[in-house]
């Protein structure tokens, strides 16, 4: 297992070039094997100029990049695994490992130890999970404790010697560069216990535990006879666990409170090591009845040195968190709006934030704006024809708030107003932010003096839930024809 090159790109749109290569390294030695191994379908790494382009124009982050593109775009071209092929000079690079946090690219091109023609299957490339596991080694040694701009630079400025010693000659010895950093003992190549291939270093420090649940919840409101509105609620749970050891043992459970929704449609993590069969067998797909499995559901596992997502999960919860009227009517040469928005008397009234935003699209720029408000405060972007309604981090005690007006549009110029080909008409909607800390949709936590951890040391636990909007929609209910999810992908 090794890699033959590694970048670290930031993503600066408005740019000429819409990136710069912040860092790259490549490894003669592993490029000459690769040569070897690859024989007549080998392809070289690029200069980091070519690899730049290609990449941008892959992941879809060029400004001028708005067009379909058959290549990249069709249904044969899904991609669910952050790992692409890059066409530069007629040639195609593969497997290049790439995936954006924080507006920084980072990417690697594992070595694969075959022919590439025909392409092998991504699970015999051993080199894949390894890329992984330094680009996240990468990410973590960036971004733990990093507060602005110049302790990132300076952070950059010691990759080099950084990965001489935890990356030498391509080969991934230890992916937590801080041990590398405070000139700590690497792993020895000779443990007593079998060290797993997926894990490439030990950690050494304070023990810590922290579980992070993050729930996204999507909506479509319609408020018409006969056209269902629609909501989903999908689950994430992350880990980080700083554990000394060669294999540590962790086991989580997840508990829901009484009139919770239970959780469907688990995916959980490979270092999982068992899992109950009613996790498994729980589906969005059969219909809820009582016996419907709710807790708690257990994880156990070995985790790996970075944070990793433990697990997905989607639920059917009761009720959407805030319900929505909007109506829209034309009058002439101005727009006649209603908006009521009602939370649910279960959830939580303490947002982090939370605002509506009502476009107009195919418009000119707004000229008047009349309008009346129970709650909040309305901001206007006239060139935009936007408006953002602000409603803050608490509904008032009725849990429910309106606003109407009169909008008033000017001219329509095609160069600076935005386009949309499907809010024509009166076909409109408002989309809602918002996010709720120390709160989830289904009421699912992670109890902290439930974890178990079989490690040296006793280690500090922590654990984090919120709940964000995720494509929020409440339509027009004037609106000729509904719009779905699927209409708004095309």
């Amino acid at each position: 297992m090794a890699q033959r090159a590694v970048w670290l790109i930031s993503h600066e749109p408005g740019t000429p070039l819409c990136g710069t290569v912040r860092f790259s390294r490549r490894y003669p030695t592993v490029e000459k094997r690769a040569r070897v191994f690859n024989g007549a379908s080998y392809v070289p790494i690029p200069e980091d100029g070519p690899f730049l382009k290609a990449l941008l124009f892959e992941l879809r982050l060029l400004d001028d990049d708005k067009d379909f593109v058959e290549s990249r775009d069709g249904c044969s071209r899904i991609n669910k695994t952050s790992i692409y092929g890059l066409l530069i000079g007629g040639e195609e690079l593969w497997p290049v490992v790439a995936f954006l946090k924080n507006d920084i690219i980072y990417a690697c091109v594992p070595l694969v130890e075959q022919t590439l023609s025909p392409r092998p299957p991504l699970i015999s490339v051993s080199g894949v999970s390894q890329g992984f596991e330094f680009l996240f080694g990468i990410q973590d040694f960036l971004y733990s404790g990093q507060k602005n701009d110049s302790e990132l630079n300076t952070k950059l400025s010691q990759l080099p010697d950084l990965l001489l010693q935890a990356c030498p000659f391509g080969t991934l010895l230890d992916a937590n560069l801080q041990n590398s950093l405070d000139n700590t003992n690497f792993a020895s190549v000779t443990q007593p216990q079998k060290q797993p291939a997926w894990k490439t270093g030990m950690y050494k420090g304070k023990p810590q535990v922290s579980i992070s649940i993050t729930e996204k919840v999507k909506s479509m409101q319609y408020d018409k006879q006969g056209i269902a509105d629609t909501w989903q609620v999908v689950g994430t749970v992350t880990c980080k666990c700083d554990l000394e050891g060669i294999m540590p043992n962790v086991t989580i459970s997840l508990n829901l409170p009484t009139n919770g929704s239970p959780l469907q449609d688990i995916l959980v993590h490979p270092c999982v090591t068992s899992l109950d069969s009613a996790i498994l067998t729980s589906s969005s797909i059969d219909a809820m009845d009582d016996s419907a499995f709710s807790g708690p559901y257990k994880f156990p596992f070995t985790p790996p040195l970075e944070s990793f997502n433990l697990c997905y999960y989607t639920s059917q919860v009761p009720v959407p968190p805030i319900l929505g009227f909007y109506q829209m009517k034309e009058e002439e040469v101005q727009l006649r709006i209603t908006i009521n928005l009602k939370l649910h008397e279960s959830v939580k009234n303490n947002f982090e934030f939370c605002e509506a935003h009502i476009p107009f699209y195919n418009r000119g720029p707004i000229t008047h704006l009349e309008y009346k408000t129970s709650f909040g405060q309305l901001e206007v972007f006239r060139e935009k024809s936007l408006l953002i309604w602000i409603i803050g981090q608490k509904f008032p005690k009725s849990m429910e708030i309106s606003l109407s007006g009169t909008v008033t549009f000017g001219a329509k110029s095609h160069e600076k107003q935005p386009f949309d080909p499907i809010c024509i008409g009166e076909t409109a909607y408002l989309k809602l932010h918002f996010r709720i800390l120390d709160y989830t949709l289904t009421g699912c936590y992670a109890d902290q003096h439930s974890v178990q951890v079989f490690a040296s040391g006793k280690p500090k636990i922590s654990a984090y839930r919120k709940l964000i909007s995720s494509d929020y929609y409440i339509w027009n209910s004037k609106a000729p024809a509904p719009v779905t999810y699927g209409s708004l992908l095309l």
